[in-house]
């Protein structure tokens, strides 16, 4: 580890009001442990070992507790290296740390970033530590975008938009043709440009027709042809190597004209995106940070004011980093409850989606937070359905 990221992991301590932050690992359990202090996945992990971060002070307040049968797993990182062979051992050398509130990897709602065991929790907690949830750490540390990482997050958003225009002008040939078309083509054209554009992903994009667009998690198997009145879902996501995903949803109509049914659906759904993003501009112009519980909480009222309440079967959005669903705030009141504050740096998805036995209908935009204010990414929103009408 550089010197420049311990101090970064120092500067998020003392932003956080902790004493210290511990990482702890058993058989790369915890893989956020590993990947912030750079732990290889093929190095051994047969026994606990323990890193413990103070807010300040030397790289010898920094401690190394490790088993002596991997004496070296630590080796390139700084700080004091106390063996141990037992539990007996352990226990001493944990409570070297006791009196000191310590940030770990456990939550009782973000599951995404609760590595931590009860047993090893136990133990800490007998060594006298007190142990609070590393959640905000997490977040300053590694959920919140840098200048490079907005400029490359934003490049990931222009080429997204730019291949869902493509991809929609394909569908609509084949409409005006009479051709068939189907869930896989239209997958594996994004897949092809993502290659051109030397993007990647973690999985490919969902393309959904009609009752499979109800299905917010639907997977391209048996490929659905499009007919004329369904619904058409493309949720992609993509990013350059290394680089910060962007991550949207666009919504069309394989038909010349929709139904006023259908469009009342989705003028709703983008009225309920709107309000989330309205509710975030306004509490940062008044000076306050918006909690993703809280924008959610706008959005979902939205939606169930408008009749929505069943209806509804997910979060409104996502962190987003590295990776497409990523360590800074969710925008989520219901199913993993983020009380984290959208600082600046934060990138986020706004999802909204309501779901219904014909179809389902999801709207995507990312946002970042910048200077005290929401950007839209790519600055593009869809504020009308999709349609194969020649326009």
């Amino acid at each position: 580890m550089d010197f420049r990221k311990l101090e970064e992991i120092q500067k998020a301590i003392r932003e956080e009001k902790l004493d210290g932050w511990l990482f702890c690992n058993f058989r790369h359990r915890d893989k956020l442990s590993d990947e912030i202090l750079s732990i290889q996945p093929g190095v051994s992990n047969s026994r606990l070992w323990v890193y413990a971060v103070p807010a300040a002070g030397p790289r010898s307040g920094i401690l190394k507790l490790v088993s002596r049968v991997e004496e070296d797993i630590l080796g390139g990182l700084p700080g004091e290296k106390v063996p141990y062979t037992g539990r007996a051992e352990l226990l001493s050398g944990l409570k070297a740390l006791g009196g000191k509130r310590w940030g770990v990897h456990s939550s009782a709602t973000l599951t995404a970033i609760s590595w931590l065991d009860a047993g090893t929790a136990d133990l800490l907690k007998e060594a006298g530590l007190t142990l609070v949830s590393a959640a905000g750490l997490v977040q300053r540390f590694k959920g919140l975008l840098d200048g490079e990482g907005t400029a490359s997050h934003e490049r990931a958003a222009a080429h997204l938009y730019e291949t869902v225009s493509l991809a929609w002008e394909k569908v609509r040939r084949a409409y005006d043709r009479k051709e068939t078309v189907e869930e896989a083509d239209i997958q594996t054209f994004f897949m092809s440009e993502f290659e051109k554009r030397k993007l990647i992903t973690d999985h490919p994009p969902i393309i959904a027709a009609g009752a499979n667009s109800g299905n917010p998690h639907y997977e391209v198997r048996n490929s659905a042809k499009f007919k004329n009145g369904d619904v058409i879902q493309f949720d992609i996501w993509a990013k350059e190597p290394d680089g910060i995903n962007a991550d949207i949803s666009w919504i069309g109509f394989y038909g010349s004209e929709v139904p006023p049914g259908i469009e009342k659906r989705f003028n709703d759904l983008v009225s309920a995106r709107e309000a989330g993003l309205a509710f975030i501009g306004g509490e940062l112009a008044a000076k306050r940070r918006p909690s993703g519980a809280g924008v959610d909480g706008v959005v979902r009222e939205r939606l169930i004011s408008l009749g929505y309440e069943n209806a509804i079967r997910h979060r409104t959005g996502h962190g987003i980093d590295t990776e497409v669903h990523g360590s800074g705030v969710n925008i989520d009141s219901v199913e993993f409850p983020d009380d984290r504050l959208l600082l600046d740096g934060s990138c986020f998805s706004l999802e909204p989606g309501i779901y219904f036995s014909e179809y389902g209908l999801r709207t995507e935009i990312d946002v970042y937070i910048q200077n005290g204010k929401p950007v839209v990414s790519g600055g593009k929103r869809q504020f009308k359905l999709l349609t194969c009408a020649n326009e």
